[in-house]
């Protein structure tokens, strides 16, 4: 029997343009894809007809104790049965994606595996929002913070020292904890009235974005939903500079990508904001 292999894929950020081409030519030739819930269902056409895809995705707040161990189960048995498995993940991996965990579970039982890094959005979030992580004169340094624990805890083992120091804080998967974020990072020295914004489905044709001090942005930004990024720090005030001061002259065209799956038809993806996104 052949032998068979994981590939642990970075879908990107939203848009289905986004991913790698790595990342393209490897969902090409899968006989498993393992897809989480970010993953954008385009992508799915670019797996062969004969592929099988299977769900294994969470919504926001549900248990992952037991679901995660279910996940390198079936990576295994796949493997062993001498099938390319493709393990698709929104952004990347290894940034909050538990591809660690993946990739260390998957040696433990001496299976081949390739990781191929995706766009987190981390950083594609806040740049599709017209805001740079960093910024000289502004922002040296940027770190990136969970928003919540294994536990669905949103004040475990996060440094909010770390975080409320940090030039500029980029902070995942906390709208569910916002307002216990909010509290924490003053209690640790930031400033009430420090730049604070919120990125609702970055990249994707329905993004939002929502910009406040940051004591004031749990009651701005009710209703948002996951995924949203968070970003704190002096250079969301490069947004509103940017907004203002770029006429229609200097934004690019946008264009759409052939990225046509294997059976010919051409996949008509999703228009990401870019330097026009408001």
């Amino acid at each position: 029997m052949a032998r068979g292999c994981v590939y642990i894929v970075g879908a990107g950020p939203g848009a289905p343009d986004l991913i790698t081409l790595r990342g393209l030519e490897t969902l090409k030739r899968a006989d498993v894809v393992l897809y989480d819930r970010l993953v954008h269902p385009s992508l799915l056409d670019h797996a062969p007809p004969h592929a099988q895809r299977v769900y294994a995705g969470r919504a926001p707040g549900e248990p992952g104790t037991g679901r995660q161990d279910g996940i390198h189960e079936q990576l295994i048995a796949h493997a062993r049965a001498g099938r390319t498995v493709v393990r698709l993940k929104g952004g990347d991996p290894f940034v909050f994606g538990r591809g660690g965990e993946e990739v260390q579970a998957l040696t433990d039982a001496g299976v081949p595996w390739e990781v191929v890094p995706g766009i987190s959005a981390a950083i594609a979030g806040p740049g599709a929002a017209l805001v740079p992580v960093t910024y000289r004169g502004v922002s040296a340094a940027f770190g990136v913070f969970t928003g919540h624990e294994a536990d669905d805890s949103a004040t475990a083992n996060v440094d909010w020292a770390l975080a409320a120091a940090m030039p500029t804080a980029v902070i995942m998967m906390g709208v569910h904890h916002l307002d216990e974020i909010v509290t924490r990072l003053i209690e640790h020295g930031r400033a009430e009235d420090a730049p604070a914004m919120i990125v609702e489905r970055a990249t994707w044709p329905d993004q939002r974005v929502i910009v406040a001090p940051l004591a004031e942005l749990p009651r701005r930004a009710l209703g948002i939903r996951a995924p949203a990024t968070l970003v704190v720090g002096e250079v969301v005030r490069l947004r509103e500079r940017t907004e203002a001061f770029t006429p229609a002259s200097q934004q690019c065209p946008r264009f759409q990508p052939a990225l046509a799956p294997r059976g010919g038809r051409r996949q008509q993806p999703a228009s990401s904001p870019g330097s026009g996104a408001r």
